[in-house]
């Protein structure tokens, strides 16, 4: 073997862009390319047939109503899940060595048995709602469910790899056997009888077509047709295009330029894989001329492609999975996602530019200001926010004024703006993709780009203002955004030929815009393919969790091997999240992560005296699962990355584990601190907008910190010590609190038997701590978990009634009844067994106490920072920004 072979070995090998776009297509639409054009016509008619179907259910006027039936989700989920797996065995060849130019025979009998099996649900939804969902299954029923789990998780190993259907095969035998020599005992149970199993899977609503799959039909289906339609129609090369003429000219100008290119594609994709070959392709090849490796360059991609399936609003479609796992609104989700999804690139940005200063990387074409690009950022955002600000007020008043015309008005106006901003974009030649390995690279100027593509935001700004301010629901909001984009997509062609004065081409460009159109809905369902099969395929999971212990005792099973310390515990959640998260798309892997983990880290953190809000703790595993995407083994995303580099795809997973330690760390900083997350932030008061632009400019700041200290570069290389000194400046402005609660205790004590009266002395809505003590349902053994109530009432015995506790005083203890039920508390509380002979007590009473303000602790951080800047800066070579 040669010297260069050698190397090629072990750097991986660079894809030619066929092997590229065949690498996207095996992940997200399909490997197999059929050269039978009837095959072709059948796999794409049945795609645009599912997108039209989309449509139409979601269409939100129900005009239909008159002429035919409308459909319940009892419907639309098998009709939703019958395309995913007829397309799936049509689209995905079952092994690396299969045929990919033909559709065996096997694949075509088992396409019909899978939808022979999901139609079943559909055609006969009412005789299945009076027998097996009222626990009276046939046998038919029973053969039919049992074969249509065995083809879904075919169908899942297909289009996803092993990982799903390994995961869902163990839970089906665990949920089946209940004992055995590998089964813990913590999670032992009876078993479930296979008539049972199959009914509970298959043939109720709460398994394979339960909330996930129900959401996938209702939700996801529409961003992703609507991700699809926008790149079809040019936004994605136009964002990529955007970012480079903004910042290509700074030091590490393309590795900027992927990252925030990387952020703006996060927005409308839902795949990871996608959105590291998409921009990779353009981005990896520039950072490898300015002096980045090939694992760093492809590392950087990775790290920024997969920050977008943390990115609002869609949020690799876990956004709308978080609304019914939950129970928050939409809007509430974003609210709390944001912060830390923007921080999280912010922070990536300066460590390509700490990486640009280590190496003294050249800029590409005349060197920028990267504090000047920094404040027209914040600029054009405040700019932004204050021109969507006026246009709420606007659209209010003209409201009051013209109640009924308002809505009329509104579209005229868009339809205007719209086409303004077309022959705005008519005056500038259409954007051409470029050749990153061009031997001369002409950066193109933001002048000279951001008209060409202005009138792609509208169809953004409508999502965001019917979700945001209009508060209607995501599928309704998806819908008019993607009717919107449908219109653009069908007539921007013609109209920038009739601005550019090519009246004669009107047809033929109507024409083509008609095709781009087709070829849209055509990718969005065929992209739509492995997300349906995922989504149903992880409804085993949640059923097997809802309908066994594993479930409730996970948390058990965690303490015990954590020993009881919190911050164990949490590492450990975080890495079985990241485990069980391999080889899984965003949106199965974060059904997975938050059905088994996010329960767990309330749990223990409330027996631990730690009360960590539901939203942080979903946030907490998904943010953990994605990370899967990144490390090795598995970390598809890197693997796809050394593919566009070829660079060594372990060494890439690993350079882009490092650079995504702020996203690990993210997670640990909103479960000890939730104002990160703006949990508890009222954001209709202007008290509450200030505070949260406090929490963004100081978790900002905090987070670059932590980024120069993980990079061991500030204003010069750092030494360990200002690395050490610069991580507890970081971790002080992130969480003071921690440092306030060993100074003073936030709680003063409160005798048991004097609960009721410090109930009614709180002022209104001032939260109480609760230490209950009493023996576990299902072990006997004493254990402990802390309870928040809210002093909500006018009087002692009102507020009593409504936090649901029934006290029964036993002298100087204060024993517990069953809480009433239906309320929060008999939730919390449904481990305890109340009728044993060891009573449930409450054992101590915490209410809050005046203290300093965290903010206080500011003042030492920001002292010991400036010690760090004085020794750096004698050290200091070059500029810092």
């Amino acid at each position: 073997m040669t010297d260069q072979d050698g190397r090629e070995g072990r750097e991986g090998r660079q894809f030619s862009d066929e092997e590229l776009q065949d690498l996207v297509a095996s992940t997200d639409s399909g490997g197999r390319a059929p050269t039978n054009r009837t095959v072709v016509l059948l796999i794409a008619g049945l795609a645009f047939v599912w997108s039209l179907f989309q449509l139409w259910i979601a269409q939100p006027m129900l005009w239909f109503g008159e002429y035919l039936p409308v459909m319940n989700s009892s419907q639309t989920r098998p009709l939703h899940l019958f395309f995913a797996i007829v397309l799936a065995f049509l689209a995905y060849p079952a092994f690396k060595g299969s045929p990919r130019d033909r559709v065996p025979i096997i694949d075509w009998v088992l396409m019909a048995i899978g939808g022979f099996c999901t139609f079943y649900i559909f055609w006969f939804a009412d005789e299945l709602a009076l027998t097996a969902r009222s626990g009276l299954p046939t046998e038919t029923q029973v053969i039919i469910g049992a074969v249509g789990i065995v083809i879904l998780l075919e169908a899942s190993r297909r289009a996803l790899g092993p990982a799903l259907t390994v995961v869902g095969s163990i839970f089906l035998l665990y949920a089946y056997m209940g004992t055995g020599w590998l089964i813990p005992d913590l999670i032992e149970h009876e078993g479930l009888s296979f008539t049972a199993l199959i009914n509970a899977q298959w043939l109720d609503t709460g398994g394979v077509f339960g909330i996930p799959l129900g959401v996938s039909t209702a939700f996801v289906f529409l961003f992703v047709l609507f991700g699809s339609l926008l790149d079809k129609a040019g936004a994605g090369n136009y964002f990529i295009k955007l970012a480079f003429a903004g910042l290509g000219h700074l030091r590490g100008g393309p590795a900027k330029a992927a990252v925030v290119g990387s952020a703006m594609t996060g927005l409308i994709s839902g795949s990871s894989i996608a959105n590291v070959v998409t921009t990779g392709t353009f981005t990896i090849p520039l950072m490898k001329r300015v002096g980045f490796t090939n694992e760093q360059a492809g590392s950087v991609e990775v790290a920024s492609s997969v920050n977008g399936q943390i990115m609002p609003p869609v949020m690799g479609a876990a956004a709308f999975l978080m609304v019914e796992f939950i129970g928050i609104s939409y809007v509430e989700v974003i609210k709390h996602a944001f912060i830390p999804a923007v921080i999280s690139y912010i922070a990536l940005v300066y460590i390509v530019h700490l990486e640009a200063l280590k190496k003294d990387m050249p800029a590409l074409g005349e060197s920028k200001s990267f504090l000047g690009m920094i404040v027209k950022f914040f600029v054009g955002f405040a700019v932004a926010g204050a021109g969507f600000t006026a246009l709420i007020y606007g659209v209010g008043a003209l409201r009051s004024v013209l109640p009924d015309l308002t809505g009329p008005i509104m579209m005229l106006a868009l339809a205007a703006i719209y086409i303004w901003l077309v022959s705005i974009a008519a005056r500038k030649p259409d954007l051409e993709v470029d050749d990153p390995n061009a031997e001369e690279i002409k950066l193109p100027q933001v002048k000279d780009i951001y008209a060409t593509g202005l009138h792609y935001i509208l169809p953004i700004i409508v999502l965001v203002w019917f979700l945001m301010v209009e508060r209607q629901s995501p599928a309704r909001s998806a819908f008019f955004a993607t009717a919107l984009m449908i219109g653009i997509i069908a007539t921007q062609r013609p109209l920038k030929a009739v601005f550019r004065g090519e009246g004669g081409q009107m047809a033929a460009e109507f024409s083509a815009g008609l095709l781009d159109l087709r070829d849209g809905l055509i990718a969005g369902a065929r992209n739509m393919i492995g997300i349906g099969v995922a989504t149903a395929a992880a409804g085993i999971i949640v059923a097997t969790v809802t309908r066994t212990p594993i479930g409730t005792e996970l948390a058990g099973l965690v303490e015990q091997l954590s020993g009881g310390i919190l911050f164990v515990m949490l590492v450990l959640i975080g890495l079985f999240s990241l485990i069980l998260g391999m080889g899984l798309p965003t949106t199965a892997n974060y059904i997975v992560v938050s059905s088994l983990m996010a329960s767990v880290v309330v749990t223990l953190g409330a027996q631990e005296g730690l009360i960590v809000p539901l939203i942080a703790a979903h946030l907490f595993v998904f943010y953990f699962g994605i990370m899967a995407d990144v490390t090795p083994p598995v970390g598809l995303a890197s693997f796809a990355a050394a593919a566009v580099s070829g660079g060594d795809p372990i060494k890439t997973g690993f350079t882009a584990f490092f650079y995504s330690l702020r996203t690990v760390a993210l997670p640990f900083l909103f479960i000890f601190n939730p104002t990160l997350i703006l949990y508890g932030v009222d954001l209709g008061t202007w008290q509450g907008v200030l505070q949260a632009v406090f929490v963004f400019v100081v978790a900002t700041f905090a987070m670059l910190l932590f980024a120069a200290a993980t990079q061991g570069y500030f204003l010069a290389r750092s030494r360990i010590y200002e690395s050490a000194a610069l991580l507890l400046v970081a971790f002080t402005l992130f969480v003071p609190n921690v440092w306030l609660d060993m100074v003073q205790n936030p709680f003063r004590q409160v005798e048991p038997a004097q609960f009721e009266t410090a109930l009614g002395e709180a002022a209104e809505d001032e939260q109480l701590r609760l230490l209950i003590r009493g023996p576990d349902f299902n072990t006997g053994e004493t254990a402990e978990t802390t309870l928040v109530v809210n002093a909500s009432g006018a009087t002692a015995e009102e507020r009593l009634a409504n936090t649901g506790l029934l006290l029964m005083p036993e002298g100087e203890a204060m024993r517990l009844d069953e809480p009433m039920f239906g309320t929060e508390t008999a939730e919390a509380l449904i481990d305890f067994d109340f009728y044993a002979d060891e009573p449930v007590q409450l054992a101590a009473v915490q209410v809050a106490r005046d203290r300093l303000p965290e903010q206080v602790f500011f003042i030492p951080a920001l002292l010991l920072l400036g010690l760090i800047i004085l020794l750096q800066r004698r050290r200091q070579t070059k500029p810092a920004f």
